[in-house]
């Protein structure tokens, strides 16, 4: 019995989201404000959750990133092709994040270290050893914290296609030119537009096209269905550090 209040409330809140959502969607700007103040603490935890650290609205421009992705995933929720409206959020959020991190990268890589240097009033450098340290620290983190966000979706993608980082390791071809010819094959999938659509709607390989399209015999595609489903998934997705740990991904061929 003392679950129910729980589960009314919960129901309640679901019901006042999906209201507020669709007024918002409808051009309500009093719904969508409403939606951005009763769901900044859950952005700013999933900003936090992204960066990998705390993340004050009041000073850091992770905050403005997260609030404008959360302004954006409700503009693009369709709930027939989303699981859900704060599902949604959360990926967009962690997505731009991501984005500007990596924007940060090209542009800190693309200069001099001297435009950071920081001057006195009497033109003396102030800690340039420090600031260049701190810098590369920052990018360190950075990149960390995006390379285990991939991690975190591409893992929730394999989950959709029954398949785990576990199941991988066992079916990953032991031999280098067997798995070299599983990631050719991958390439040709993701390449082929119908064939990309075909896995994706699925969730297998299109094998009687692949045996006309390749010298690889049935047998061959069989045994390494997951991993070659696994290599669509990833060069087919937004994960370009992990696409680095693939042998031959980023070759350009």
């Amino acid at each position: 019995m003392g679950l129910l209040p729980t589960r009314r409330r919960k129901a309640a809140d679901t019901r006042d989201l999906t209201t507020l959502l669709h007024a918002a969607k409808a051009g309500d700007t009093e719904a969508r404000e409403r939606m951005l103040h009763e769901y900044t603490p859950y952005i700013l935890k999933i900003a936090s959750q992204a960066a990998h650290r705390y993340i004050d609205r009041q000073t850091d421009d992770e905050f403005s990133i997260a609030l404008s992705a959360f302004n954006e995933a409700i503009d693009s929720y369709d709930p027939e092709r989303s699981n859900g409206f704060l599902a949604l959020a959360e990926t967009i959020i962690k997505r731009r994040l991501i984005d500007e991190h990596r924007r940060q990268q090209r542009s800190v890589q693309g200069n001099p270290w001297s435009d950071f240097e920081v001057s006195d009033e009497e033109n003396n450098v102030m800690n340039y050893v420090e600031i260049r340290s701190s810098l590369e620290d920052y990018a360190k983190e950075q990149e960390a914290a995006a390379r285990s966000y991939e991690i975190e979706e591409y893992e929730r993608e394999l989950q959709l296609f029954k398949l785990s980082f576990s199941a991988l390791i066992k079916v990953c071809p032991k031999h280098e030119d067997a798995r070299q010819n599983a990631i050719a094959v991958a390439k040709m999938i993701v390449r082929d537009d119908h064939l990309l659509s075909y896995v994706r709607q699925k969730k297998s390989l299109p094998m009687k096209e692949l045996e006309q399209l390749t010298t690889v015999s049935r047998k061959t595609l069989e045994r390494q269905r997951k991993y070659i489903l696994a290599v669509v998934l990833l060069l087919a997705g937004d994960y370009p550090y992990l696409q680095s740990y693939v042998a031959g991904v980023s070759d350009g061929d």
